[in-house]
């Protein structure tokens, strides 16, 4: 192989190598203590866009004047947003006020992915039989159940 040849073929690895690569990046997003509850969702449902397609999400309290006197409300805002989010996402780091800023990192949670597709792959299989094998779950039912049956016959 000549050196020519080498350099090609190793600037095609490097080539590959880099298309495969996934980056990820830190998305923000704003929030006030005053926000009405249409953008809370529609911001909300941004996050959980961005912590699926595998971004971090920093999230922002601003605070204005005397809001900043109740972080509380910052808090509770941020909590309802990570509540929200549910088991897509883990706390990174805990809100913290930064001056008249609350801030919060979310991060993707990939354990949660890869048990949702386990528990897709293991209900495709068990849900049919399941629900036609109904057995009876003590002596009594199943006497009623034959007596049940008896009946119906007889009519």
């Amino acid at each position: 192989m000549d050196y020519g040849k080498f350099k090609f073929d190793e600037a095609q690895k490097a080539k590959e190598s880099r298309r495969k690569t996934v980056n990820v990046g830190v998305k923000e997003m704003k929030y006030r203590p005053k926000i009405g509850s249409g953008d809370f969702d529609t911001k909300t449902r941004q996050v959980a866009k961005f912590l699926n397609e595998g971004h971090k999400v920093k999230l922002t309290i601003m605070f204005r004047g005397r809001e900043v006197f109740h972080p509380e409300l910052g808090k509770k805002i941020l909590d309802r947003v990570a509540e929200t989010i549910g088991d897509d996402a883990k706390v990174e780091f805990e809100p913290r006020l930064d001056g008249r800023n609350m801030t919060m990192v979310l991060a993707p949670n990939k354990k949660s992915k890869r048990q949702q597709a386990r528990e897709a792959a293991a209900g495709e299989g068990t849900s049919e039989t399941d629900a036609t094998q109904e057995a009876p779950t003590n002596g009594a039912d199943a006497e009623r159940g034959e007596e049940a049956n008896a009946q119906d016959e007889n009519e």
